[in-house]
């Protein structure tokens, strides 16, 4: 069985390092006790009872007969189009697979912004679609509201909507009990103890593999090469423990960013590892932050707290200016990493390798890489949010602290002062911007945080100011679309160090979506999710402004201004 090949290029300070840390795990037998579940490889807490990622391509191997009869199942029943609908590990490993290899017919939904949800729809055949909900718990706010409706939408023409819908989930979830009342056509479950970033390699992934046409057997069997590499006992040797260690041993000498890099048929496999490496190890005030789709610039314009990848298809494309930068990155002494893909089918070898290689970095970083404590505190706000909403019928009100041509500005009292006192009397939109954008320092990041349609359009937009910032500070810049980042890296944002400056952009929606069976509609559950991700950066003492564009500024004209004024 081919594998991926990979190679190191190492600063000498590095490299003594990872050495002191072989010996150090040889020692200890370390990845022994990883296989036997042992959470005293990690802080000793609950860690053993989430480790079954590590045996579930083992364990689905010989298994696969349900996944096919689901795509013998789609091929019989006439089904044009397969929308899955779930959030963060749910739906990035598919979204990833989807894109990958080229299905046009395989559709995800992951946003509750309703010009998303309206866009999605609009692409679909109701009465010939196959709808999967995904949801480990079945009890995420997200899923359960696409579930609603599209369950209603699918109601309006048929008398059995049950039967174009699949469940994914774990036994005994709230979402078996709905698909078993609604008569749902399929339920596929996962397994307990597997946390919904380490689920890719399990039905979670699976369903959506077979749903498009893949082959699951192949993507098992290249899987399970990768993890028999990854029980070998000494680190040096093993491809997931030695990417890990490089990863931990990097962030202990400062070097917390990872810059993702890949060729243009991998592009989409940076937003699964976002997710993954985030939420691992964004927690207890440390992080490794992935930067994922940055433009790639001189080497020489770079700070030392970066680490690269670069993820390629042998024979694939190649942009022969990035790989030129690459050597040159590789030469100004920064770590490089470079992973070959052998065929895209081995990219289920790479999901087990970053597995492996997160929890092994958070081994050596002294963390529990299994838990996500900061995505829960944000769903508490926005519950709070909602749940005021049912009971008054409106949105708290909120004030700016400053407004000017349809846009506004919000921050807590902390953020303002140190704004004002960088702006003078010299107060606009442009002047706070700028100004917010000064607070960058050494070793910190900037981060995009949008709320509003994941477009091809706003997405360009939204990149041109992220490079804008780039240049002009040549700090590590991150972009993500919410409410879907709040099951990724939103976890790194709040629990990981403080050395982040984020903006936040939010906008009012031109048109907005029910939720059947609720007061509130897809609108107000995004603005809630907003505000309550807004709240929490705020409480963790976060560098954060929020702008709001309203009184019939388009998203398009807003994010023109603010790419302007920077």
């Amino acid at each position: 069985m081919s594998i991926n090949s990979v190679s190191y290029s190492l600063p000498p300070k590095i490299e003594d390092a990872i050495k002191e840390q072989i010996d150090l795990w040889n020692s200890k037998n370390t990845i022994h006790r990883i296989w036997e579940k042992d959470a005293s490889v990690w802080s000793d807490e609950d860690e053993a009872k989430w480790l079954g990622w590590l045996t579930i391509v083992s364990e689905e191997i010989g298994s696969t007969g349900g996944y096919y009869a689901l795509q013998k199942d789609i091929e019989m029943s006439g089904f044009d189009d397969v929308l899955l609908m779930g959030m963060g590990g749910s739906s990035l490993c598919p979204e990833v697979l989807s894109i990958t290899f080229g299905k046009k017919n395989f559709h995800i939904l992951d946003s509750t912004d309703p010009a998303q949800v309206k866009a999605v729809e609009e692409k679909l055949d109701l009465g010939k679609t196959l709808f999967i909900v995904a949801s480990k718990s079945g009890s995420t706010l997200e899923p359960n509201c696409f579930k609603q409706y599209f369950f209603d939408r699918v109601s309006q023409i048929t008398d059995r909507p049950g039967k174009q819908f699949v469940a994914i989930t774990d036994p005994g979830s709230k979402m078996e009990q709905i698909a078993k009342a609604d008569g749902f056509r399929h339920i596929f479950y996962g397994k307990p103890e597997i946390g919904g970033r380490f689920s890719a390699l399990s039905a979670f992934g699976l369903v959506a593999a077979a749903a498009m046409g893949l082959d699951v057997d192949i993507l098992l069997a290249r899987a399970n090469a990768m993890a028999e590499l990854c029980k070998r006992g000494d680190p040096a040797e093993n491809p997931g423990a030695l990417l890990g260690l490089v990863l931990g041993v990097c962030h202990a000498q400062r070097r917390d960013k990872l810059t993702i890099f890949t060729s243009p048929e991998l592009y989409d496999l940076g937003a699964w590892l976002e997710q993954l490496i985030a939420e691992s190890t964004g927690k207890n005030g440390v992080a490794i932050i992935p930067v994922d789709r940055e433009p790639i610039i001189d080497a020489e314009n770079y700070y030392n707290d970066r680490v690269f990848v670069h993820l390629a298809l042998k024979g694939g494309a190649t942009d022969e200016d990035v790989y030129q930068r690459l050597e040159d990155i590789e030469r100004a002494g920064h770590p490089l990493i470079r992973i070959e893909l052998e065929s895209l089918y081995h990219i289920s070898q790479e999901f087990f390798r970053w597995e492996f290689a997160t929890a092994v970095a958070g081994a050596v970083m002294g963390i529990n890489p299994f838990n996500q404590p900061d995505v829960e505190s944000a769903k508490i706000e926005a519950r709070k949010i909602t749940e005021e909403y049912e009971r008054t019928g409106s949105l708290p009100d909120e004030t700016p602290f400053f407004g000017s041509d349809g846009i506004a500005l919000f921050s807590d009292d902390v953020n303002v002062d140190a704004l004002n006192s960088i702006v003078g009397e010299n107060r606009s939109l442009s002047s706070y911007l700028k100004a917010h954008l000064s607070r960058l320092g050494s070793g910190d990041y900037f981060a995009l945080l949008a709320y509003f349609e994941m477009s091809a359009e706003h997405e360009a937009a939204l990149q041109a100011i992220r490079e804008t910032v780039l240049e002009k500070e040549l700090s590590a810049t991150c972009l993500g679309f919410g409410p879907r980042f709040l099951h990724s890296t939103g976890q790194a944002y709040k629990g990981g160090a403080n050395n982040g400056v984020f903006l936040q952009i939010t906008a009012d929606d031109a048109a907005d979506l029910p939720v059947p069976g609720q007061k509130y509609t897809f609108g107000v559950v995004k603005a809630a999710q907003a505000r309550g991700d807004f709240q929490v950066l705020l409480d963790r003492g976060r560098r954060a402004l929020r702008v709001h564009l309203g009184n019939g500024v388009t998203v398009e004209e807003g994010l023109t201004a603010i790419k302007k004024t920077i």
